[in-house]
This record gives C-alpha cells, sequence and structure tokens, in this order.
C-alpha cells in the first residue's frame, strides 16, 4: 500500500500555533465510520455523543520539560539536548544539536553546573546516550532547566506550560502530549461521568517518533518507533465490565489507541493489567480488537497517525473528511480542533 495514499493539501496557516483561550472552545467534527457522515459542533458537544455504560480511555503521562540548553565544558560551546527515553537510572537516550560536537567522553553542563551530562555512546542521527549528574531529585532539576518540547511544526512560544499538558496527567515520561486529551477540562470529565459514562487511564509516553513522517515509499515498509505503557488492574477490570455489559470503548488519542489495541491483541480481545513496550503500528486492514471508537485531532499528511484514523474509519471517508476540514478552516494538530469517530 503506497504512503501517498495517506496525502492531503494541508495551507500552512490552519497549522494551529496555540492554543485557543479556554481549553474546550476547539470544535468538534463528529464521523460516522459506517457511513462517513459528518456532523459539526463544538468540543462541549461530546457528552451527547456519548452514552451511559461507554467507557472514556485517557492517556495521563505528563510531559517532561526535556527540551535542555548547555554548553561543552572545554570548549562553551552550546549544545541543545532533547530527552528522548530513559534507558536506566540516570541515563538516558537524547538527540543532540550539533551532534557533530559531542562524542564520547564530552561533558555538557547545563544552568551553571547545576545538571551535567557525560556522553557514554554515539548513535546515529544525532542520537546520543548521556549520564547525568545532579543533587537532589532529577525531575525537580529538569522542571528548573528545562523547556517544554514542542512539535517542530509550532513557531510561537507557550506562555504558559500547562496549555501543553491534560488536565489529567500525572505520569512523568513523555517527550510531547497525547494531544486529543488536551480538549479535555475537569467540568466536561465530571460531567460525562454524572452521565454515566466511566473514565479510564493508561499511560504511554509518547516518543518524538510520532512526528516523524513516514519516510518509506509503502505503508508495510515502516517502522514504529517503541514506547512504553502500563495498564492498572482496575483499569484492566473496568474495560473488561465495559465490554461484558454491552458499553463501548471510546479511547481518547492515538496514544490511548495504540495501548488499548496492544494489550487486548496479547489476551484475545481482553484487558490485563501490563506493561511494557508497544511498537504497534494499526494501518488499513488492521481488526480491532479493543476500541468501538475514538476522539483524535487532525493529522499530518501521509503520518503514521492518519493511517491509524483511516484504518478505523475508512481510508476515503478520513481523507474526505480532511478535506472538509480544511474548506471548513478546522484548526491542525497538537493545539488544533477534535474529530470523534463513532
Amino acid at each position: 500500500m503506497k504512503v501517498d495514499l495517506f496525502d492531503f493539501n494541508l495551507p500552512e496557516e490552519l497549522i494551529a500555533q496555540v492554543p485557543l483561550e479556554k481549553r474546550d472552545g476547539s470544535r468538534l467534527m463528529v464521523l460516522d465510520k459506517h457511513s462517513g457522515t459528518i456532523n459539526h459542533g463544538t468540543f462541549p458537544d461530546i457528552s451527547s455523543y456519548l452514552e451511559p455504560g461507554d467507557c472514556l480511555v485517557l492517556n495521563d503521562t505528563r510531559v517532561l520539560p526535556a527540551r535542555l540548553f548547555g554548553m561543552k565544558e572545554d570548549t562553551g560551546a552550546k549544545i541543545e539536548v532533547l530527552l528522548l527515553k530513559q534507558a536506566e537510572g540516570d541515563t538516558w537516550e537524547t538527540l543532540i544539536k550539533p551532534a557533530k560536537r559531542v562524542r564520547e567522553g564530552t561533558i555538557i553542563t547545563f544552568g551553571d553546573g547545576k545538571l551535567t551530562a557525560k556522553c557514554v555512546e554515539e548513535q546515529e542521527h544525532g542520537g546520543r546516550t548521556l549520564h547525568f549528574s545532579y543533587d537532589g531529585i532529577f525531575y525537580e532539576v529538569l522542571e528548573s532547566l528545562g523547556e517544554m518540547p514542542l512539535p517542530p511544526y509550532i513557531k510561537e512560544q507557550l506562555d504558559d506550560r500547562e496549555r501543553y499538558q491534560t488536565v489529567f496527567s500525572r505520569e512523568a515520561g513523555s517527550a510531547a502530549a497525547p494531544t486529543a486529551g488536551l480538549h479535555f477540562t475537569e467540568e466536561i470529565l465530571n460531567g460525562l461521568q454524572e452521565k454515566g459514562v466511566s473514565v479510564a487511564y493508561i499511560t504511554l509516553h509518547v516518543g518524538l517518533g510520532t512526528f516523524r513522517p513516514v519516510s518509506a515509499e509503502t505503508v508495510e515498509e515502516h517502522e514504529m518507533h517503541a514506547e512504553f505503557y502500563q495498564m492498572t488492574e482496575g483499569t484492566a477490570r473496568l474495560l473488561n465490565e465495559t465490554k461484558a455489559n454491552g458499553g463501548r470503548i471510546i479511547s481518547v488519542g492515538t496514544t490511548s489507541t495504540r495501548t488499548l489495541e496492544t494489550i487486548a491483541s496479547a489476551h484475545e480481545g481482553t484487558f490485563r493489567e501490563e506493561n511494557g513496550w508497544t511498537s504497534i503500528f494499526i494501518y488499513p486492514g488492521y481488526e480491532f480488537k479493543a476500541i468501538d471508537g475514538m476522539l483524535t485531532n487532525f493529522h499530518l499528511p501521509k503520518s503514521s497517525l492518519i493511517m491509524l484514523v483511516s484504518s478505523l474509519a475508512g481510508r476515503e471517508n478520513v481523507l474526505r473528511a480532511y478535506e472538509t476540514a480544511v474548506s471548513e478552516r478546522y484548526r491542525f494538530f497538537s493545539f488544533g480542533d477534535a474529530m470523534l469517530i463513532l
């Protein structure tokens, strides 16, 4: 299957550069995955599409302020470090700019020496494994020195870093936000629960591979990056009960979808307490085992994310919906509008 089949024309001005003043102020497109019918509304309308007995699944990962600016200890050259994944203890896999200045044994200092890092291994494409040294608690040091790693298509500065966190974020570890969850407020979540909609939480720490375009010519050639996930016993029990009682499981975002499908695929459509690494790649032809619907944002052309959405609602339906979104001037990507697929 050609990657070009998932291309579409996106005017650059439709890429949302800043969040709306109100979290729930975005528009909501509702796509019927069977008929392709499209309805338009605003995000609070989501409650009218969910029913008592349904279960909404949210990713409670929290974004690390993972972009650090430091300098080489010996030359004072400026170095940018992006934390990607904790390898073990205080050792992290990172991306470095400019990578050619950082070789094995190089020492980088940050924040007047509050944090130092030694390069212990070199990888391709700017990848470096760094071992960090510091006083106190690493995440507290990171909060004081780091910046939010906003996606490359966002050029504006973020005034309030909490706007790149969901209101339910709690498990630190992501290099990017699960952006479909950014629309929710405490009021909307409380209202859904009062209606009888269950809310469950999983964790998947989003890697920067999420933003990388698919470079292969065919879909089948693409290899997904691995991301850490976990599901608690309580969430597994709630999801199994929802299915047994005939309720729908609605995932919020592609990250929740990939976690749920990873676990359900391993356990014949059921859920268990589990943690591990997933590199599941969902594209048309995939048979869903976990979810009945999904809330998501509008994604990049030819990305693995639009392929996942197309596998749920059909490629032609999705591309038609995206054409409509462009003509109706919907806002795209991380700070953009939302699509509910049922």
